[in-house]
């Protein structure tokens, strides 16, 4: 049980450094997204697909 008292404190500052760590990298803009939203326009297709023509059965 004495070793709550050292695990418990640890814990709790390494998920505060986490915490930090994450909340910095998203004000200094590391999650932003500059070029998906150019490649999905780019690949954005508006046409249906073609359909293969039918083939009759009676065809060899």
């Amino acid at each position: 049980m004495d070793i709550l008292w050292l695990l418990v404190p640890l814990s709790v500052l390494i998920a505060l450094g986490i915490g930090i760590v994450f909340v910095w990298s998203a004000r200094s803009g590391q999650f932003d997204d500059l070029e998906g939203p150019a490649h999905r326009m780019m690949m954005d297709d508006d046409r249906a697909p073609m359909k293969a023509p039918e083939r009759d059965s009676t065809d060899p």
